[in-house]
């Protein structure tokens, strides 16, 4: 059932904007993307890429090449993927006092070090979350219940050769190649498209797969509307260091949103 009147999509995109930015015909303010696996292993996907101890000598000589590239852009803000009970304040304000000692996650390795070096007084944190927002065991549910368990295994499958394919990459490149790899087009499609097969297992009395990708995109958009509160100006350059899986459709937010300018990695690669 509907209710209310359905609102233009260009007031859609205002009702989550800085409204003194929605009026502006100048400059827009940057937004940059980066997906990264989760260095520290926080495994709380269904497949989880295994990454080797980013503290080593080597992937800490990696890391500092990422932060040169990241430099590249001129931040002036850095959003992170908070990790659950984290206070990232006091943290990040311990780190810049030296009394803190930054943890295999990429929250720490790439955001609090960059940060830290370009003399920036804190990070913000953007997640969010949107009650269940990734009911698979109901899709699972249904799919046993109207004979679909094949195709969504099949779909799953999907997704787990993209995380095996990840995590093979990184066993034989440096950081940011892995980097590279995660963020380029092919890849952000390869991890899309499952959500629109999975969109499929439904009927009119249960939307199992549709509301799956539905409260996924609920919680993208809310973390897409945390990013855009940081703007404060039309020179604001918001780097964003998020799990690859969301990459995507942070992405395309940004890219629908007429009043910022969306960033990618491969600009500041090559």
């Amino acid at each position: 059932m509907r209710t209310g009147t359905l609102l233009p999509e260009w007031c859609l995109v205002a009702a989550v904007l800085p409204s003194s930015l929605t009026a502006q015909t100048g400059g827009r303010p940057e937004i940059f993307i980066v997906g990264s696996y989760h260095m520290a292993n926080r495994n709380h996907d269904v497949y989880n890429v295994q990454a080797d101890d980013m503290l080593s000598a080597q992937r800490q000589h990696e890391i500092a090449q990422v932060i040169e590239v990241l430099k590249r852009f001129h931040p002036t803000k850095i959003a992170i993927e908070d990790q659950e009970n984290q206070d990232v304040g006091r943290e990040y304000s311990d780190c810049l006092a030296g009394k803190y000692t930054l943890s295999r996650d990429e929250t720490n390795q790439l955001g609090y070090q960059l940060a830290k070096e370009l003399g920036q007084a804190q990070v913000y944190p953007v997640n969010a979350w949107a009650g269940n927002d990734f009911p698979l065991q109901h899709v699972i549910n249904y799919a046993k219940a109207h004979g679909r368990t094949p195709q969504l295994e099949t779909i799953m499958a999907e997704w787990g050769a993209a995380v095996k394919e990840l995590d093979d990459f990184l066993k034989t490149h440096t950081v940011l190649e892995t980097l590279e790899h995660a963020n380029s087009d092919a890849f952000v499609a390869e991890n899309i498209s499952p959500y629109f097969e999975v969109a499929r297992l439904g009927d009119p009395l249960d939307y199992a797969g549709a509301d799956l990708l539905g409260n996924y995109y609920l919680r993208n958009i809310r973390i897409y509307q945390n990013i855009v509160n940081l703007i404060d100006s039309p020179s604001e350059r918001i780097l964003v260091i998020y799990g690859y899986g969301h990459l995507g459709w942070l992405r395309q937010n940004a890219r629908q949103d007429p009043t910022v300018r969306l960033r990618t990695l491969d600009e500041f690669t090559h």
